[in-house]
């Protein structure tokens, strides 16, 4: 089987929080087999003074952090200009449904931010927001 799970900030926002249904999809995807993982840009919105900093390291460290290598900005840059959207309001996530693109199968990414997700996978009917 492939595919993945993928998180947002609020996706891994609400994992290091140990949210019940973050961590009902978390389990899900690891009796599946399937990756999970988000974009090292999100951990520029998750990082802040009053998280929890030794549950963000037991959570990073059960999933992959994908860089943002100049391939994928570019695929993240490609993915916004087609969904009409631009600037820092949409760059991380360009950034991270051009993350969830590169991945096999069907792709899940959990996030607050459907509406958003949706318009920068038009082109991706296998990547699928889920709203967290």
């Amino acid at each position: 089987m492939s595919g993945a799970l993928v998180l947002d900030s609020e996706g891994l926002a609400k994992a290091v929080q140990r949210d019940r249904e973050v961590h009902e999809w978390l389990t899900a995807a690891r009796e599946a087999d399937l990756p999970v993982l988000t974009s090292a840009a999100v951990l520029v919105e998750v990082i802040h003074p009053r998280i929890n900093d030794a549950a963000l390291k037991w959570t990073l460290s059960r999933l992959r952090v994908e860089p943002v290598a100049r391939a994928l900005a570019q695929s993240a840059a490609t993915l916004l200009r087609d969904a009409g959207l631009h600037g820092h309001k949409y760059a991380i996530d360009g950034m991270l449904c051009a993350t969830a693109s590169a991945y096999p199968g069907r792709v899940t990414i959990l996030t607050s931010d459907v509406e958003d997700v949706a318009k920068l996978t038009t082109e991706h009917p296998r990547v699928v927001a889920e709203k967290v």
